[in-house]
């Protein structure tokens, strides 16, 4: 599975609303569910699902699924457990 497909499982799983095809474009801006509370969620699921901790001061800028999948990528594999 890629990290893009997980990615989309993660959010699918907190944002069960959203249609799958929407999911690429979801950011805070966009969705009126992605408030503070679904954020920690939304982290809390990633770092389960690819075996990662992310840094507090990181968390700002994961405000959409491109962040995400741009933050994954920047990781590389060898530092996510779940890689693809």
């Amino acid at each position: 599975m890629t990290v893009e497909t997980k990615l989309v499982e993660c959010f699918a799983g907190v944002f069960p609303e959203l249609d799958r095809r929407q999911i690429p474009n979801a950011s805070v801006d966009s969705l009126a569910e992605w408030d503070s509370l679904a954020s920690l969620t939304l982290v809390a699921v990633v770092e389960e699902e690819f075996g990662i901790v992310i840094d507090d001061l990181e968390l700002s800028e994961l405000g959409s699924f491109a962040a995400f999948h741009d933050y994954l990528h920047a990781l590389g594999p060898s530092k996510r457990a779940s890689s693809a």
